[in-house]
Parts: structure tokens; C-alpha cells; sequence
């Protein structure tokens, strides 16, 4: 199982988990330069060869919505932490679902 923590201060992140994808509500908190850093995670996904591995929505106040793939998660989840939306990303032996 992959568990993530998030920049307190830079974003306040919740997932759903649903049948075939998890969605990702994001709100920023910080608009500079993590409005930029979301752009280019939302550009990597939509510029490659798969058009259904990550939908991003957008809505007013700097919140944003990506439908995920459940096969593409841990893909995903690595941006947000590449691109210093997360704190942290560890693995755990537990297979809860």
C-alpha cells in the first residue's frame, strides 16, 4: 500500500476510491509555483500515449480534480511528490483496500 502526506501548507489533498479509478480533489493553498508544478503533472499526462490514465477537471479557487486509473496511481501519486506537492510517499505491507 503507497501512503502519502501532503504539504500542509501548499494543498489540502482527499481521494475517493471507486470501482475503476480514484479521484483526487486538490485545493491549493499556494498558488506560486505550485499552479505551474500542477500544470506540468496535468501536461506529462495528457501528452502521453494513454488518454484515459489521468482526466484533470478544473474548478474555481484553485481547485482541481484528477480521475486516476487505478493502474496509474502509484505513477500519479510519484508526480504530486516529484513536483513538491507532497512531503512524503512511503510503502507499507498492508493490503488493505
Amino acid at each position: 500500500m503507497l501512503i502519502y502526506h501532503c504539504k500542509e501548507d501548499v494543498a489540502i489533498i482527499t481521494e475517493t476510491v471507486n470501482e475503476e479509478d480514484v479521484e483526487f480533489r486538490m485545493r491549493l493553498l499556494q498558488v506560486e509555483p505550485y499552479l505551474d508544478r500542477l500544470k506540468e503533472i496535468r501536461h506529462h499526462f495528457e501528452e502521453n500515449d494513454i488518454y484515459t490514465d489521468v482526466l484533470f477537471y478544473i474548478y474555481k479557487n484553485h481547485e482541481y480534480v484528477a480521475i486516476v486509473r487505478r493502474q496509474y496511481y502509484v505513477d500519479f501519486v510519484l508526480a504530486l511528490m516529484k513536483h513538491g506537492l507532497l512531503r512524503s510517499v512511503e510503502w507499507t505491507d498492508d493490503v488493505r483496500e
